[in-house]
């Protein structure tokens, strides 16, 4: 007989019951008739996936046993922090792996000597700042959407306004604590098992289930320049003259890294939107507003969490906390790589000529560099530090995704792909299922290294999606 929730007695469920030993909320089966809907959750409903159990641990050394559960019943494992990945990799992204969700994970601390802070794997975006905010006025660099978790974040890059000036949130990371494939608990850091630093830094999914996260914080920043410009047009070939002054200006190797912007292209027109860490004088003295398209500007100086605030209401324009179905595909620019004026004509006239099946579209063309830029490429398994620029394209069904929509978006990248002598490259952040490769576009020149401490550390490819780290991979 079976308890409502709990699946007919397997090997793997009883080693995971025993590990819970009667708390509630702590592990969960496909029979519980809440299982999608409250404890998978996927993000993105086009890609349905059903976990073989679903734990919620209260501490590491619950991560620990449950790790083992696995270990001996042949079973993936995937951590899952705030569950925000594209094509539901915190979820395993295949049937039948044992989802680790860190929501339990919320402990935060702060040395007011050093301001490290010592922060929750299961922690989410918007949590980090107001738990940074009410310990010091602090602060670390970090994306957009409040509903993003730490976890994947911080080990994936994790790009965000402030990345020009102060890195990606994975370049505040100076310590772990994670739990290895053999269940150990132990800490990393660049004098702790280095190499498996190196690779949490980048590409963590792949190498083991962090329980918290020591960062190097910053100052707030005091006043903030908040700047939006729309444009509202009949056709989007009106943009090829204003994308191109605004690739012109953050092509510009000499761009004031406490600028941050992008360029958003929608169904109606174009937003850009720029964040500059200084006053107005600082921001008028940087030369860039006279090199922006203007418009309808509106300038709010604020204080931070009212910045922070601001830019979560401006991400949810294109991709909120609602789950939907969409699609989405991405590339990265090296300086060399940036769109020709043909390219930008093409795109342009891709875009009003294509089918895209849908209203709810965007082409998210953001500014990076800067700061990442000064950390050497093998320092961490982040392997974007050469780039100026991304871009990302959604298509987002309602309410359901079509194929045409999915055609639409993955067209755009080709048209740009078609039109660059060189191979673009993907940041795994917008992870793509559909990438050729993908590995290598994730992580290239680090790929082999990453093989190598993957080899080391979970030779058995325990931690597992479809586009992880496989162990002894090479480009």
């Amino acid at each position: 007989m079976s308890i409502m929730g709990q699946s007919p007695s397997t090997p793997l469920s009883d080693c995971l019951n025993a590990v819970c030993n009667g708390r509630d909320n702590c592990v969960a089966y496909p029979d519980n008739p809440l299982y999608q809907v409250s404890w998978v959750n996927r993000y993105n409903l086009e890609y349905p996936v059903t976990p073989i159990a679903v734990t919620r641990p209260d501490s590491a050394q619950d991560v620990s046993d449950f790790i083992k559960c696995a270990v001996a019943n042949n079973v993936k494992v995937q951590p899952k922090s705030g569950g925000h990945s594209y094509a539901n990799y915190g979820l395993g992204g295949t049937d039948g792996e044992l989802v680790i969700d860190l929501t339990n994970f919320q402990n935060f601390s702060m040395d007011t000597n050093t301001w490290h802070a010592t922060i929750g794997g299961g922690t989410k975006l918007s949590d980090v700042t107001s738990r940074l905010h009410d310990n010091g006025k602090r602060a670390i660099s970090h994306g957009t959407c409040p509903g993003v978790g730490i976890g994947g974040h911080a080990t994936i890059g994790g790009l965000g306004p402030s990345s020009r000036m102060w890195g990606s949130c994975l370049d505040h990371v100076i310590e772990v604590e994670v739990v290895t494939a053999d269940g150990t608990i132990q800490r990393a850091s660049e004098t702790e098992n280095s190499d498996l630093f190196f690779a949490l830094k980048g590409a963590g999914a792949g190498f083991g289930v962090i329980t918290e996260f020591v960062v190097k914080t910053h100052p707030e920043p005091g006043d903030v320049v908040q700047y939006s410009f729309s444009l509202s047009l009949d056709s989007h070939k009106d943009l090829i003259d204003v994308f191109q002054k605004w690739q012109d200006l953050i092509s510009d190797p000499n761009l004031d890294r406490r600028f941050g912007t992008e360029f958003v292209m929608h169904e109606l027109g174009v937003i850009i939107t720029a964040t500059f860490y200084g006053t107005e004088d600082e921001w008028k003295a940087t030369g860039i507003p006279d090199k922006i398209p203007v418009g309808n500007v509106s300038i709010v100086i604020d204080n931070w969490l009212g910045v922070i605030a601001q830019q979560a209401e401006d991400a949810a324009l294109y991709l909120s906390d609602l789950r939907s179905a969409f699609t989405a595909k991405s590339l990265a620019f090296r300086p060399d790589e940036t769109l020709s004026l043909d390219t930008i004509t093409k795109l342009m006239n891709y875009i009003d000529d294509t089918d895209r099946g849908t209203l709810l579209w965007f082409l998210i063309f953001d500014a990076t560099g800067g700061a990442i830029s000064d950390i050497p490429m093998n320092a961490t398994a982040y392997s974007h530090r050469d780039k100026i620029m991304f871009c990302q394209g959604y298509g987002i069904g309602i309410p359901t995704l079509t194929q045409v929509t999915k055609d639409f978006i993955s067209g755009i990248t080709t048209t740009i792909q078609n039109n660059t002598v060189q191979t673009l490259t993907t940041y795994p952040g917008y992870v793509d299922p559909a990438l050729q490769d993908p590995q290598v576009s994730y992580w290239g020149p680090n790929l082999n290294t990453l093989g190598q401490i993957k080899s080391k550390w979970d030779p058995n490819d325990l931690f597992h999606n479809p586009q992880s780290v496989k162990p002894g991979e090479t480009v």
